[in-house]
């Protein structure tokens, strides 16, 4: 897939970004609507783990694409990332949309650990809207060289996220 080297990509970046960091912000004030069924709700972190643990995966194998300069599998792979980050999204739109917040119940400097991780992890999960959104776009349009300058920061920041997002499940995934 290659978009047009003229389109205008920016105001799908800047769109997407707001519209999608919105939506989980509006999750904060919005009270939980329920299931209303007898599906449990709390298998829905378990798969955000799983998506995030599968886009932390796909990333590697993209980045490891790029390096032996193979890029139709790296674009492959990056698709496959963005596709778990969406699943992931709407999965974790569904969850806190019908359950409240889940507090972390651990103490001491196991604590001081689970917030850094997981404030780290909320700001650069906001950031990486745009900054992933940017560097694809500049990838489609063969804009290598502006592609390559934000993939630079995209990759790692991205990487960590999924990671965090796996781990701050494992650290709370006792208090469901």
């Amino acid at each position: 897939m290659q978009i047009n080297k003229d389109f205008n990509y920016v105001p799908w970046v800047v769109g997407l970004s707001i519209a999608i960091n919105a939506i989980v912000v509006a999750l904060l004030f919005v009270p939980e609507i329920g299931s209303g069924t007898s599906f449990d709700i709390t298998v829905l972190p378990l798969m955000n783990a799983v998506f995030n643990s599968f886009t932390f995966v796909f990333l590697l194998a993209a980045l490891f694409m790029i390096l032996k300069k193979n890029i139709t599998w790296h674009k492959r792979f990056i698709f496959a990332a963005f596709t778990t980050t969406a699943l992931f999204l709407i999965s974790y739109l569904t969850y806190h949309s019908m359950s409240t917040s889940t507090s972390y119940g651990g103490e001491g400097i196991m604590q001081t650990i689970y917030y850094f991780i997981l404030i780290t992890h909320i700001f650069l999960a906001a950031a990486i809207v745009p900054l992933a959104l940017l560097t694809l776009f500049r990838g489609l349009a063969m804009k290598v060289d502006k592609h390559r300058k934000i993939a630079r920061w995209t990759m790692p920041i991205w990487l960590y996220v999924s990671l965090t997002g796996v781990i701050v499940y494992l650290m709370i995934s006792p208090y469901y």
